[in-house]
């Protein structure tokens, strides 16, 4: 089945950062999947904004080897690509000064004629003095949107200011503050998979599920990230954004319209109901060391000491009705055995086996939910084990991706399996459209820098060592106690 395009109506994107990492990565090749496909609307155009000094060509010839770099060979059209291109301009900006903010002004249309959108891609601290020319140029006005990218603030209180500064300055409703898990198709299928289906929902609380494991795990190192990600750590970086994300979709009640405050509404309730990381044992802090020719943590930063995790693994509950006694357990790290995202809800066996000796054989049924590298969900049943012998069971897992189903028709992809946008792709979109739903209110970030501070302020005060781990490991092995005290163990990471 072919990807619906939905047409969105014409806008001036202006992208600061243009000429960084994320734009060239995913942004450009992005922009470029939805041109391709007929999402972008004749008129459509990128408008690039950064300190380097170059013209619009030159920025165009980024782009075009952005696109030969990042987007996927086979989709490369020559002629399409010329036409995307033709959408692009530039302008050199100052972010601290006056530098550039006209030529800004006058590259834009009307805001009666085209969705006016700024996407800041780049450091945290450019947020504030981009929003403050933004605001005193009169560039934005009550259409306009602006994309915050991650992290929001370093704390809660930066977190807050941050908060607090933009909506003085802009409507709530004009803020899209970008988590791009949220963009996932799996991430979104588990929103249709819990509300738009009369089975699942019914066995989703602590009755029938034993526990959650939410696992993130990269195979790479901090790769040329290293003085931000020193100062950042796992705990604020992965865990407070993308995997309380996560945990909040899994953990929150269904809400009363699919509509951006309904949603995120429910999800504030889950943050706000989490509880506190109180016990040490709960908790275990993790940082690669060399080995197999792999350098140490330490190398890739360049430092000779350093007390910042690039592991963390937790356990928590959520302290409402629904969640009472079902443990919540949260892995992420570098230098891992794979690159993986799964979410894995571990259902309760039966109250009751009639297959004496022969059950043992089998395993609990699990829903995983496998955000990369390959998406899909599959469910974990117990089933009789083909031929004769008698009754053995075994486990086989159903495949819940629908890949036979839904890989013909026609449309955009011509007969072909329907390829799937990027989250970018589909969050870029979702800013022109005005639809706010897959990103996070600041009232939501702070709630999770609320959880988070108390956490990140103890490990300051002990200052403890992490544990050390191997890379292309699982992590620290005390890491695995976290289940094993309640009999219980991580599920392998694997690509």
């Amino acid at each position: 089945m072919a990807a619906n395009i939905v047409p969105v109506e014409p806008f001036d994107l202006v992208v600061f950062g243009a000429t960084g990492d994320l734009a060239k990565r995913k942004l450009i090749p992005g922009l470029f999947q939805r041109f391709r496909d007929g999402q972008m609307p004749p008129g459509a155009r990128i408008i690039g904004a950064a300190r380097s000094e170059i013209g619009a060509d030159e920025f165009r010839g980024l782009a075009d080897q952005a696109l030969a770099e990042f987007a996927p060979e086979a989709r490369l059209d020559a002629g399409i690509r010329q036409h995307f291109l033709a959408c692009l301009d530039y302008v050199r900006v100052d972010a601290h000064g006056e530098a550039g903010w006209q030529e800004l002004g006058d590259l834009l249309r009307p805001p009666e004629t085209a969705v006016r959108a700024f996407y800041f891609s780049v450091a945290p601290s450019l947020f504030e003095p981009i929003g403050e020319r933004l605001h005193a140029s009169g560039l934005t006005g009550p259409g306009a949107r602006i994309v915050l990218e991650k992290p929001i603030g370093h704390d809660l209180a930066s977190a807050r200011a941050l908060n607090r500064w933009f909506t003085e300055r802009f409507d709530e409703r004009c803020l899209y503050r970008i988590d791009h898990y949220l963009g996932k198709e799996t991430v979104q299928n588990l929103m249709a998979l819990r509300f738009a289906n009369a089975l699942f929902e019914p066995l989703w609380n602590g009755r029938f599920i034993d526990h959650v494991q939410i696992t993130v795990a990269e195979s790479v190192g901090v790769e040329g990230r290293g003085a931000y990600y020193d100062s950042s750590g796992a705990m604020r970086d992965m865990v407070q954004n993308h995997l309380l994300q996560l945990l909040c979709l899994i953990a929150m009640e269904p809400p009363a319209r699919f509509e951006a405050d309904a949603v995120r509404d429910e999800k504030l309730k889950v943050l706000k109901a989490l509880t506190p990381l109180t016990d040490r044992r709960d908790i275990v802090r993790g940082q690669y060391q060399g080995a197999h020719g792999v350098p140490p943590y330490l190398d890739d930063i360049g430092a000779d000491s350093s007390r910042t995790e690039s592991f963390v693994a937790l356990k928590t509950e959520v302290a409402n009705w629904r969640w009472s006694g079902v443990p919540f357990y949260l892995r992420t790290g570098k230098r891992l055995r794979a690159r993986m995202s799964e979410i894995a809800i571990q259902f309760k066996e039966p109250p009751h086996s009639i297959f004496g000796d022969a059950y043992q054989q089998a395993k609990p049924n699990v829903l995983a939910i496998r955000l990369q590298p390959d998406e899909g969900i599959t469910l974990g049943m117990t089933i009789k084990e083909p031929g004769p012998g008698g009754m053995r069971l075994t486990t086989a897992d159903l495949d819940m991706t629908f890949a036979e189903s839904l890989g013909g028709g026609s449309g955009a992809a011509g007969g072909r399996h329907a390829r799937m946008p990027d989250a970018y792709e589909r969050l870029v979109m979702d800013v022109i459209r005005g639809d706010q739903t897959l990103f996070m209110r600041g009232d939501e970030v702070e709630a999770a820098w609320a959880w988070i501070d108390p956490v990140v302020a103890a490990w300051t005060e002990r200052h403890e060592p992490p544990h050390l781990y191997d890379p292309g490991s699982s992590g620290p092995e005390d890491a695995l106690g976290l289940l094993h005290r309640s009999e219980r163990r991580w599920r392998p990471i694997a690509a």
